[in-house]
C-alpha cells in the first residue's frame, strides 16, 4: 500500500513537472463514418503516424482494448446521454468508472474523463446536474485510487462566453455564471483543467470579415492589420491565441486562476458547400500545419505566456455520415486507409512523414466503386502487381475496403512499371503523393522507411495528458522535454505503472 502511494505520488510530480514544460497535439477520433476501420487498424494508424493523445467520444470497450500496451494517452467521455444517470446516483458514477475507467488501466493509458459534451449550451436543461455527475466521477476515481492518473472536466463551446474580443473584457454569460462558478470551483479542488472548445473558422465566419482570413489561419499580418487588445495592449497573431486568452480572462473575472486550459477541438473544415468558400483544403492544411507549429513552440497566449496549449484536432477521420452543411463531413486529417487528405508538413522538421525522394500511386478518394474495383483487378492481373499483402490475413488486408486494396495495388504497379513508361492513373481512379502511405505494419512498395513517419514529430517523454463530435454553432505529439534528475524520476512513471 505504501509503495502504491508513493508511485501515485510520483506520477502526480512528472505529470505536473512535464505539463509545465512541454505541450503536446492529440486527435479525436469521432464514430460517424463509413467503413470503419477496426479498433486494432485504428491504432495501427494512430501508430503509424505517431500519435500519441487520443480524446474518444465515449468508452468504446474494442479501442480500449486496442490501445492497450501502446503508451497512447486516452480521453474517455461521458456521452451526453449518460450524464443526468451519473449525476443523479453515485453508484452509477462508480459503475461507469469500474466498467470503463478501472477495468482497463494500466494497460491503457486513460489519463482523463471528458464529462458530456458542450453540455451548458446544447443540454441547458441537464446543467444543474453536470457538476453533480463530475464530482460522482471524481469521487468513484479516489475509491479506485485512480484520482491521480485520471482527471474529470468538461468541454465548452466558445458560446459560454458573451463577447470574446477584446480578450481583455471577456466574460461568460451571465445566465450561466452559478453553473460555470462550481465548475471552476471542481476543477481548482481536484487539480484539473478546463476543456475549451475552441473554433477560428467558425468564428471568422461569423464575424463577417470583421477579422481577416489570414487571422484564423495564423499568418502573419500586416502592420496595418495588427490585432491588438484596447485595454492590455497585447498583440494577437492569431484568433486561436485570443479565443483561449478570453477564455482565461472570463475565469479571472469570476475570480479563479492557476486553472490550465487544454483545447479539446480545434480544426478547419477541408471541402464545403458553394456557401461555405472557406471550406478549403488549402486553407485546412494551412490551419493544422501552422496550428501544430503555434502548439509545439510550448508557450501560452499573451496572458499566460507560461502555459502550454496542449490541443487536441477534431478530428482523425471525416465523419461523412453527419447531418448538416457539407462541410460537417469533411474535418478529417486522414481517410479510413490512413493516406493524410491534404499535406501536413513543417518544413525540415517533416512531420508530416512525406518521405520527400519518393512519391507513391493511390486511388483517388472520390473513385467510384465499380471504377476501382476495375482498376484493381487490371492492377492485380494484366498489370502484374504483387497483391499477395492485400489478402486475407496479410499485414495490409486491413482496413478490407477498395480504397486500401487499391491503393496498395496501384502503387505496386506504379514502382515497378514507371521507370519504362507505367503511369499513375488507372482510368482517372488514382492520383500521386509524395506522403507514405504505409501504415503499421503494412509497407507500400517504395517505402525507405522502416518506421513510418508521422503527422506529429516523434514523442520524447512528456506531458501526462491531464463524444461523437459536439455540436458546434457559429457563434474549439507530444513534445515535452525533461532534464537532469526529473528524467529518471520519471521513468518511474513509464516503467512502474503496472503496479497501481
Amino acid at each position: 500500500m505504501m509503495l502504491q502511494i508513493w508511485l501515485q505520488a510520483v506520477l502526480l510530480f512528472c505529470g505536473l513537472f512535464f505539463n509545465a514544460t512541454g505541450a503536446f497535439v492529440g486527435v479525436n477520433i469521432g464514430t460517424d463514418v463509413s467503413n470503419m476501420p477496426s479498433a486494432p487498424d485504428i491504432v495501427a494508424i494512430l501508430r503509424a503516424h505517431q500519435i500519441t493523445h487520443v480524446r474518444l467520444f465515449d468508452a468504446d470497450a474494442h479501442m480500449l482494448n486496442a490501445l492497450a500496451n501502446t503508451g497512447i494517452e486516452v480521453m474517455v467521455s461521458v456521452t451526453n446521454e449518460e450524464v443526468l444517470g451519473i449525476g443523479e446516483l453515485p453508484s452509477t458514477a462508480a459503475a461507469w468508472v469500474n466498467k470503463n475507467v478501472a477495468a482497463y488501466v494500466p494497460s491503457t493509458n486513460i489519463t482523463a474523463i471528458a464529462v458530456g459534451s458542450e453540455v451548458l449550451t446544447t443540454l441547458p436543461h441537464a446543467a444543474p446536474i453536470l457538476v453533480p455527475a463530475m464530482s460522482n466521477l471524481h469521487k468513484a476515481l479516489v475509491a479506485s485510487n485512480l484520482n491521480y492518473q485520471v482527471k474529470v472536466s468538461t468541454p465548452n463551446s466558445m458560446d459560454v462566453i458573451s463577447r470574446p474580443f477584446p480578450p481583455s473584457a471577456a466574460t461568460f454569460n451571465s445566465t450561466l455564471n452559478s453553473t460555470v462558478t462550481q465548475i471552476l470551483q471542481f476543477l481548482r479542488n481536484t487539480k484539473s483543467f478546463y476543456m475549451l472548445n475552441a473554433y477560428p473558422y467558425y468564428e471568422y465566419v461569423k464575424s463577417n470579415g470583421i477579422f481577416p482570413l489570414d487571422y484564423a489561419l495564423f499568418k502573419p499580418l500586416s502592420s496595418v492589420k495588427q490585432i491588438v487588445d484596447p485595454n492590455t495592449l497585447f498583440h494577437y497573431d492569431s484568433m486561436f491565441d485570443a479565443l483561449i486568452d478570453a477564455t482565461y480572462n472570463s475565469i479571472a473575472d469570476l475570480n479563479f486562476s492557476g486553472i490550465p486550459i487544454v483545447v479539446t477541438e480545434t480544426g478547419w473544415p477541408w471541402f464545403g458547400g458553394s456557401n461555405e468558400p472557406d471550406a478549403t483544403s488549402g486553407n485546412a492544411e494551412l490551419y493544422i500545419n501552422n496550428l501544430i507549429k503555434r502548439v509545439s513552440n510550448d508557450s501560452g497566449p499573451p496572458s499566460q505566456p507560461t502555459v502550454p496549449i496542449n490541443t487536441y484536432i477534431y478530428e482523425l477521420f471525416n465523419e461523412d455520415k453527419r447531418p448538416g452543411p457539407i462541410s460537417e463531413r469533411n474535418w478529417g486529417l486522414l481517410f479510413t486507409n490512413g493516406t493524410p487528405v491534404y499535406d501536413l508538413g513543417l518544413g525540415s522538421t517533416e512531420i508530416t512523414g512525406a518521405n520527400s525522394s519518393s512519391s507513391f500511386c493511390i486511388a483517388r478518394p472520390s473513385a467510384d466503386d465499380k471504377s476501382l474495383q476495375d482498376g484493381l483487378n487490371w492492377a492485380c492481373g494484366n498489370g502484374q502487381a504483387n497483391c499477395a499483402a492485400i489478402q486475407k490475413g496479410q499485414p495490409c488486408y486491413n482496413p478490407d475496403t477498395l480504397q486500401n486494396h487499391a491503393s496498395y495495388a496501384y502503387n505496386d504497379y506504379y514502382q515497378k512499371m514507371r521507370a519504362t513508361g507505367g503511369t499513375c492513373d488507372f482510368g482517372g481512379t488514382a492520383t500521386i503523393t509524395t506522403v507514405d502511405p504505409s501504415y503499421g505494419s503494412c509497407r507500400f512498395t517504395g517505402s525507405s522507411n522502416s518506421s513510418t513517419g508521422g503527422l506529429f514529430p516523434s514523442p520524447a517523454l512528456g506531458p501526462v495528458g491531464p463524444s461523437s463530435k459536439s455540436t458546434r454553432t457559429v457563434s474549439g505529439l507530444h513534445l515535452g522535454t525533461a532534464v537532469g534528475v526529473t528524467v529518471s524520476v520519471c521513468l518511474v512513471h513509464v516503467n512502474l505503472r503496472s503496479f497501481l
